[in-house]
């Protein structure tokens, strides 16, 4: 997770010197007026107008806060109560169906392709001999990664009308997204395609980048600190979906079973770790077990799944038996309890009482 401030104002730390961006800037001293009284003086900003200020790194901790502060106050406003997470490539831009063609991108999130020499080869590339084996290769996994875009969108789909048939006041289970290309863009999509508010957690990177266009716009965010990205995305999560990826896909996968793992989430998480051919490649957890790295049993943190109706078996088992039913036995048993005096109402009540929407506990 990296914590780098790339914003303005970091020129003071470890310097000595107090950085001025936050400071009245200097202005030369007026002549005093005949009788020595000087002129009017302008009113100074307000310190949360002053923009010198909340850019500096003495105003960090105020943009830290914004990023926490600004998405509760719009999932509240959205009603948001919980989220399901799809993570995967963002290396790639998705064609339709009829195109099994994918378009590499310069970099994760980005929406500039990447050089020519690393695309996936045309079919007459392969025919005339020009492609390298690196093209050759990519074109054989490009079909893969569409079957992944077309599977995630698929998926979106089902879990989004799903969701939206629970008798609920909020949003149950709302398919979210790093708001970018690739498999962010199918999740989103078929989110929107059933119907439903969909979510992108975008990051500001260094160079040009755009969400992708099937987020619902008022849960369209972009957040300047990975950390605190990453807080939003654990912190309403019910489930992820982890789909073919990079460094991206496998930081947040691990982080995930890293807390559920450790028992920091006081909170049930049903993980589908999806394409088990392409991960069987990219990790041997088996190996970790042999060695004694892990538990045998923290191999029960996930499930893996190849189709999308095999997923949505699995998030639809796992959001039931975990949420809903509990959740319905809960009500029961309110209706049936005599309610408590007016007056305590507040006194004995909890924040998540009183919070919207239901934030998921973490243990202390």
């Amino acid at each position: 997770m990296s914590m780098k401030d790339e914003g303005p104002g970091n020129g003071d730390q470890g310097s000595g010197v107090r950085d001025q961006a936050g400071a009245a800037p200097e202005v030369p001293v007026p002549d005093l007026a005949a009788n020595g009284t000087p002129p009017p003086l302008e009113r100074a900003p307000l310190a949360y107008e002053n923009t010198a200020f909340l850019n500096s790194a003495d105003g960090r901790l105020i943009r830290i806060v914004a990023e926490y502060v600004e998405p509760l106050a719009r999932f509240r406003k959205e009603q948001i109560q919980d989220t399901v997470v799809f993570f995967g490539s963002a290396r790639f831009r998705g064609r339709e169906e009829a195109d099994l063609d994918l378009e590499l991108l310069e970099n994760t999130g980005s929406s500039r392709p990447a050089p020519s020499d690393e695309q996936p080869a045309s079919i007459p590339a392969i025919v005339e001999g020009t492609a390298t084996d690196l093209q050759r290769k990519r074109a054989v996994a490009a079909v893969e990664m569409a079957r992944y875009y077309e599977d995630a969108r698929r998926l979106a789909q089902m879990l989004t009308q799903w969701a939206k048939s629970i008798p609920s006041r909020r949003h149950r289970f709302v398919v979210t997204s790093g708001g970018g290309p690739g498999i962010m863009e199918a999740a989103n999509r078929g989110a929107r395609e059933a119907g439903g508010k969909t979510i992108g957690l975008n990051i500001r990177l260094p160079f040009e980048q755009a969400p992708n266009p099937y987020i619902t716009p008022s849960l369209n965010f972009e957040f300047h600190y990975f950390f605190m990205r990453k807080l939003w995305f654990a912190y309403l999560a019910k489930a992820l979906v982890v789909f073919p990826g990079g460094f991206g896909t496998l930081d947040e996968m691990f982080e995930v079973l890293t807390l559920t793992q450790t028992q920091k989430l006081a909170k049930k998480i049903t993980v589908v770790i999806y394409g088990t051919e392409y991960w069987k490649k990219v990790f041997n957890l088996g190996a970790l077990v042999d060695t004694g790295a892990i538990s045998p049993k923290d191999l029960e943190l996930f499930h893996l799944a190849d189709t999308p109706e095999q997923a949505f078996e699995i998030l639809r088992q796992g959001l039931t038996e975990n949420y809903l039913v509990p959740e319905a036995a809960a009500a029961k048993a309110r209706e049936s309890a005599p309610p408590p005096p007016p007056e305590t109402d507040l006194v004995t009540g909890t924040i998540d009482d009183f919070v919207a929407p239901e934030l998921a506990k973490t243990r202390k």
